[in-house]
């Protein structure tokens, strides 16, 4: 219930605010399990992705995003699932929800990259998303987010108003032919970078063969302390260059 009266709130506001287009709607069975697989350039994306679905669409998002108040209750409001980006057996407990969704014929959103786009260009996918369409035999319909970028830049809190956003629907993708090999990792890379391949013909986005790295604050190093050095005091040179004599 609340993720329909979210979306009730927020749809008039959205479309009063953006010129929101969509294309390739018709792709979008009325039914049935489906992966949507979308490209990742803005915070905003998971805004406007359901805001022009009728049908009601499950997310992973990341964990943090449950921890920090401002964010929680929108999250957990619409019923999305947390997932540890440092992977492992949390990541792997997502992918797990992710499969009760569409084993009840749900609509179940990815962002391959596994994190926004740092420079708005394409990156690598990860796996996941071919691992539960291998492993359900469900479609995926690559999405690309256009505009979403210049809307809420990375970083920047408060949104620009009246920015044209275009969330474009690409053809269904069935990968039935390698149901017998649901393990190979290299066919769950090949049905990853297929997806990948779909996504930049419908985003035109320059595509990058490595994993997006993460930008966000909490991912960069911290700063070392300084270190306390212990032993006796360093002699003081008379030298006015400041250089200190070597005793030889």
């Amino acid at each position: 219930m609340a993720y329909w009266v979210v979306k009730a709130i927020l749809t008039p506001l959205l479309r009063f605010f953006y010129r929101v287009r969509v294309d390739g709607l018709e792709h979008l069975p009325p039914d049935g399990a489906v992966i949507l697989a979308s490209n990742h350039v803005s915070f905003c994306d998971s805004f406007f992705l359901p805001m022009v679905l009728k049908r009601r669409v499950t997310f992973v998002a990341k964990a943090e995003y449950f921890d920090d108040p401002k964010t929680a209750w929108f999250f957990r409001a619409v019923g999305q699932i947390p997932i540890k980006r440092s992977g492992g057996s949390a990541s792997q407990g997502a992918l797990d929800a992710a499969s009760d969704v569409l084993a009840g014929g749900g609509l179940f959103g990815i962002y391959p990259e596994g994190t926004r786009s740092p420079d708005g260009r394409l990156y690598r996918g990860h796996t996941g998303v071919a691992r539960l369409a291998l492993k359900l035999g469900v479609p995926v319909l690559p999405v690309a987010m256009i505009g979403t970028r210049e809307a809420q830049p990375i970083g920047q809190v408060r949104p620009n108003a009246f920015v044209p956003v275009t969330v474009r629907i690409g053809r269904p993708l069935r990968f039935d032919r390698y149901e017998d090999r649901v393990d190979d990792p290299l066919v769950l890379r090949q049905v990853t970078d297929e997806v990948m391949f779909e996504l930049r013909g419908l985003s035109d986005q320059a595509y990058v063969n490595s994993y997006a790295k993460r930008n966000d604050p909490e991912a960069l190093p911290q700063p070392e302390p300084t270190p306390i050095l212990t032993g006796p005091p360093v002699a003081q040179s008379d030298d006015p260059a400041g250089r200190t004599p070597v005793a030889v």
